[in-house]
């Protein structure tokens, strides 16, 4: 009953002494000595300890003006708050699992000489970075503005970029909790990148997909020739967003899936029109019309024909091509091969003429 009536006097006179603010006198600032701030992450355990000697007859460890423990005897409530030493040198605690609201000043309280001094650190607890609000996917028409927001928070304030995920795209465009882009582009379509860090532990990162909608641009439409029961293909290519609905027209029938000779086949980008076997109704103007919900734009193409090779011309270019001598590359050419192919002529003349005689 003493004993616990000492010690709650004692805890009494720390706590009264320290609400006070009774500074440890000149002649003993070393004494007691408690460590330097403490700096752990939230979910680690901070150890908090108190240098002591053999003048001291009783110690303890406050938070605030709350006992947590004195001597071995434990004060506060809170099952993470555990004692590690408590020796002729040393007086230490353990906080278990530690959170933001443990963070703040602890006091190590002796009595010595029946003298209550003191000594404090500070307990600093840093939390990871974490996005708690961003904006959604956002679909906008070309030329339009947008406001992209990201916050977060950890310990201490983490720091805030945003980050266009293109190939052309270069360093950071925005070093805030707000990204703002007026009069958007086609080209600054595409992933926002937000990362919130504090080197307290990796940076954490959100994406945001920005839609740029545009009205179709057609890209690539060439005309063809072909040749009379022969294959043709007419191709149109439209860049848009959303994607373009195309429309083949020749004069002003509008040509359909399913007619006689005719294929169409319409993907994302581009509509091809095949023709199985041309013949001479086929040749023309064609327009492809390249639609979506902001506008349409058109682009003739025309199907015209060609002559088809004849069998006399592809027998006189492979004659020509047999009696020309090569001279492309690594070809050999002798010096003396015409007058080799004349020499040859005039030694047969004579066996000629020989052949004749005797045959008559």
């Amino acid at each position: 009953m003493h004993r616990s009536v000492s010690w709650a006097i004692f805890a009494g006179l720390a706590a009264f002494f320290l609400l006070q603010g009774v500074p440890v006198r000149s002649g003993d600032a070393t004494f007691p000595k408690a460590m330097d701030n403490v700096t752990v992450r939230q979910g680690e355990s901070a150890t908090l300890r108190c240098s002591v000697d053999n003048r001291v007859t009783r110690v303890a460890w406050l938070n605030r003006s709350s006992i947590l423990y004195a001597g071995n005897d434990k004060w506060c409530l809170d099952p993470r708050v555990v004692l590690l030493s408590n020796t002729k040198t040393e007086y230490s605690i353990q906080i278990q699992d530690v959170d933001v609201y443990d963070e703040g000043p602890y006091t190590c309280s002796v009595q010595t000489d029946n003298h209550p001094k003191t000594s404090r650190v500070h307990l600093i607890v840093q939390v990871s970075p974490k996005i708690v609000e961003i904006s959604s996917d956002i679909s906008i028409n070309e030329g339009g503005n947008i406001s992209l927001t990201c916050i977060a928070t950890g310990r201490p304030d983490p720091t805030i970029t945003w980050r266009h995920i293109s190939p052309k795209a270069v360093g950071f465009v925005s070093e805030d909790e707000y990204l703002e882009i007026t009069g958007i582009t086609r080209e600054q379509s595409g992933e926002y990148e937000c990362s919130a860090s504090n080197d307290v532990a990796a940076p954490v990162v959100r994406r945001v997909k920005v839609t740029v909608n545009y009205p179709p641009y057609i890209s690539d439409a060439k005309s063809t020739g072909v040749p009379v029961g022969q294959k043709g293909i007419l191709q149109c290519e439209a860049s848009a967003v959303p994607a373009a609905e195309f429309q083949w027209y020749k004069d002003d029938k509008r040509l359909v899936e399913g007619q006689k000779g005719v294929k169409v086949e319409s993907k994302a980008f581009f509509s091809r029109l095949t023709f199985f076997n041309v013949s001479e109704q086929d040749y023309g103007n064609y327009t492809c019309v390249a639609s979506n919900k902001l506008g349409n734009t058109n682009v003739s193409i025309i199907l015209y024909e060609i002559s088809e090779p004849t069998s006399s011309t592809l027998f006189q270019e492979e004659t020509t091509t047999a009696l020309t001598p090569w001279k492309g590359p690594g070809a050999v050419h002798d010096g003396n091969n015409g007058t080799s192919r004349r020499a040859g002529c005039i030694g047969l003349l004579p066996l000629l003429l020989l052949h004749l005689l005797l045959k008559f």
